[in-house]
């Protein structure tokens, strides 16, 4: 696999790009990685680090976008910018996948005009597995669409049954509707009426609706909801995240009883690091495009990025995109 890596995408770019795509090459993660951007800065940073040479290829972008740019003027006239670049060399299959972590907007636009929708798809989608305490769970979308219908709901569900499919291998995935109860009448319009359409679909394992307190149990396989309220329930889950671990931190350092406890329970809680950590996910897959695009969080540092490349990777690897477009052939 190849990975066309955007080196200016992140808040701290280039540093945990080039240190991220350093470690993935050693991980073997992927066979090579073109890191696009400034030359003479790439060149600079990467003399910092021992790895093959032959595997980290930079290709020249002049421009960049940043988080304040508007997205889509800015994809039309930054040509030359590494994101648009990245996702260039990955529509003329120079790369098996794009990854960047700059400005969402931008890095859905840039996509979008580069790709294209999967035939009769209406709304790409933004899909993120988080942490549960059963088994992985996708939700989507989590900040494409602030403004969804019925139908791209019910889109949204036929893309991540076929993901959790084809790269869980989940024969029948369970998918669940976000809402603010589990009864049917519960809800705005746009819950009620995609509560009755997906109830229709013979092709969705449709168990209904789940509530927030039940999102990380990990009893289904996908959650569905619109990008508005999708975005603000994966920045709540971050944010607890933080708070735990700070607070967990400040009671080890009360006195030397909990430092001793703390010591002994060290594996519990390195476990749980790891499993609130959303560097150790890598990213976010943009679902319902002619390509695979993984959308890493603005503030990932190198071992976030080396994961979106891991799990872009395994993304191409699995052919996702084929059978997307396969379930959509007839919609």
């Amino acid at each position: 696999m190849i990975a066309a890596l955007d080196a200016f995408g992140s808040d701290n770019a280039p540093l945990p790009e080039v240190e991220g795509a350093v470690q993935a090459i050693k991980e073997n993660v992927c066979e090579k990685i073109l890191l696009v951007g400034k030359r003479e800065v790439l060149e600079k940073e990467l003399k910092k680090f021992d790895y093959p040479a032959d595997r980290i290829e930079i290709v020249h972008a002049q421009d960049v976008i940043s988080m304040d740019d508007k997205a889509s003027t800015s994809v039309k006239k930054k040509k030359d910018s590494s994101l648009v670049t990245a996702s260039r060399l990955h529509k003329e299959g120079l790369a098996d996948f794009m990854v960047s972590a700059g400005n969402t907007g931008a890095v859905m636009a840039s996509s979008l005009f580069t790709y294209g929708r999967i035939k009769n798809v209406m709304r790409p989608a933004i899909a993120m597995v988080l942490p549960t305490l059963n088994r992985p769970t996708l939700f989507l979308d989590v900040g494409a669409n602030v403004d969804c219908t019925p139908e791209h709901l019910v889109q949204f569900a036929i893309l991540g049954r076929v993901y959790s499919r084809f790269f869980y291998n989940r024969e029948d995935p369970e998918v669940a509707l976000l809402n603010i109860g589990e009864e049917s009448s519960k809800g705005n319009e746009l819950a009620k009426k995609t509560y009755s359409m997906l109830q229709e679909r013979n092709d969705i394992n449709f168990v209904g609706n789940i509530e927030g307190k039940q999102l990380l149990d990990g009893n289904v396989d996908v959650v569905v909801c619109d990008g508005f309220v999708g975005n603000v329930m994966l920045k709540t889950v971050e944010g607890v995240a933080m708070m735990i671990m700070k607070m967990l931190k400040e009671q080890i350092q009360k006195d030397w009883l909990t430092k001793i406890g703390a010591f002994l329970a060290m594996p519990a809680f390195k476990y749980l690091k790891t499993k609130l950590d959303h560097s150790e996910y890598g990213g976010a897959l943009l679902f319902g495009l002619n390509g695979n695009t993984i959308i890493a969080h603005g503030s990932s540092n190198s071992t976030a990025i080396m994961n979106a490349i891991k799990f872009g990777s395994k993304i191409a690897e699995s052919g996702f995109i084929e059978h997307a477009v396969e379930s959509f052939m007839v919609e």
